[in-house]
């Protein structure tokens, strides 16, 4: 899935389509992390919005990880297998944050390092 694909699946916007994939790659995971962050702050009060965010961001890493096993994909193969491995702790840390044995801060941290990678040298911190 492209950057485009992956930002009209995960909001539906037609504004997506004018900008650049990179740019809205990171306009997604820059949503999710901060919807991700508010409902980690807020946890005791209302794990619903827990379970929503921390649902969105697993089905951010699938789509990423089924992007990244597709044979089109034009990042290096090295690169590929680590964020398939990222993608892969992702989605087993989840499960562990939802059944309360864990919290999201390494989630969120891996997302904020996404963005940082997505932003590109010299484009300061996306908290």
């Amino acid at each position: 899935m492209n950057a485009h694909a992956l930002a009209h699946a995960a909001y539906g916007q037609a504004n997506t389509a004018q900008k650049h994939p990179r740019s809205a790659e990171y306009d997604v995971i820059s949503r999710i992390t901060a919807r991700l962050r508010r409902a980690a702050d807020a946890r005791p009060a209302n794990f619903a919005n827990l379970v929503a965010a921390m649902t969105e961001n697993r089905r951010l890493w699938t789509e990423l990880a089924v992007d990244l096993a597709s044979p089109g994909n034009a990042l290096p193969a090295p690169l590929r297998v680590q964020l398939l491995q990222l993608a892969e702790f992702t989605l087993r840390h989840s499960e562990e944050v939802l059944a309360g044995r864990a919290d999201a801060t390494v989630l969120i941290d891996i997302n904020l390092a996404i963005l940082r990678g997505l932003a590109g040298p010299g484009k300061g911190d996306p908290t």
